[in-house]
């Protein structure tokens, strides 16, 4: 996506495209009902933000975005919580959020770390769980924001609080028994996608967070990484598409589950699927590879294939 340009799919229900340039932010910064949640640490927000942003920063491991629970990382948090925290936001139903994340500056084995590119993906679809419809993501992030020279500020925004009454879509949110069912039934037609790098879906490099190659058995490969050019701005959506499409067939309401090493790719996919290409029946697997792998039962992992 050029930076000024837009997605051309927009689901029913919504006023702005899922992922907007930094020339349709510009523009509409004085819209009613705009809000824009800048997910970075406080020290880079307080240095200049986009001028009448909030910052509410996804920190790792615990923030208001995720939490650790039952020794799993990147849990989405209770409902109770995050609604408070929506809530906090000064966030309505009817609200148009904008998610500012920022371009990747970490490194990993691979090359330069996406994770921070996901982070975004992550926290605007723990939005959309919580009953949202209007959450858009920045596409560049902060970065492509100040790299084009529009304004900043430095004035610290602090919201007028509200109480949000949203309906988590529950349905959403998979546990391993359900995933586990789905791979051992012959007549499930689910379609299993792992989101992680495919050196790690097919076992010749693992995560931290799991020492046991391979992948759950079954699931084909859709590496989240694969969204950005040079990891920084969104492929066209045709491409994106395109690519999904591949994998997953041509059938929008065909179940697909995603998963990844602990939550943030998987995130970061559902709402691409769900907000930018329209699939309606998709599901996310939040304990991941980790739970998969790391607690017993352990499920069944294939290494060495591609599905």
């Amino acid at each position: 996506m050029g930076s000024g340009e837009e997605f051309s799919f927009m689901k029913p229900g919504r006023e702005i495209p899922p992922i907007v340039s930094t020339q349709w932010l510009h523009e509409n910064l004085g819209r009613q009902n705009l809000v824009i949640v800048d997910i970075r640490s406080r020290e880079e927000y307080l240095k200049g933000h986009i001028p009448g942003a909030i910052n509410v920063p996804f920190d790792f491991p615990e923030s208001a975005w995720i939490t650790v629970r039952n020794g799993l990382l990147l849990e989405i948090p209770a409902k109770e919580a995050l609604f408070q925290t929506i809530g906090s936001m000064g966030i309505k139903s009817d609200s148009l959020v904008i998610v500012v994340g920022k371009v990747p500056e970490c490194t990993c084995p691979m090359g330069t770390c996406p994770f921070p590119l996901a982070d975004a993906g992550r926290v605007a679809e723990t939005l959309i769980y919580a009953g949202l419809k209007n959450v858009a993501i920045l596409n560049g992030g902060h970065n492509a924001w100040a790299d084009e020279g529009r304004p900043l500020s430095t004035d610290i925004v602090n919201p007028i609080p509200t109480v949000y009454r949203g309906t988590a879509q529950d349905s959403l949110i998979v546990t391993k028994k359900y995933v586990l069912e789905k791979v051992e039934s012959k007549s499930s037609d689910a379609v299993i996608i792992d989101a992680r790098d495919p050196h790690v879906y097919f076992g010749i490099a693992v995560e931290e967070f799991s020492p046991i190659p391979g992948h759950i058995k079954g699931a084909k490969n859709l590496p989240a990484p694969w969204l950005w050019e040079n990891l920084r701005t969104y492929k066209p959506l045709e491409v994106i598409g395109e690519a999904v499409s591949s994998v997953v067939g041509e059938d929008k309401s065909r179940e697909i589950i995603v998963y990844c090493g602990v939550g943030g790719y998987t995130f970061m996919w559902g709402f691409i699927l769900t907000e930018a290409l329209g699939y309606t029946n998709v599901k996310l697997y939040d304990g991941s590879y980790e739970e998969w792998a790391n607690f017993e039962p352990r499920g069944p992992i294939v290494k060495y294939k591609w599905e």
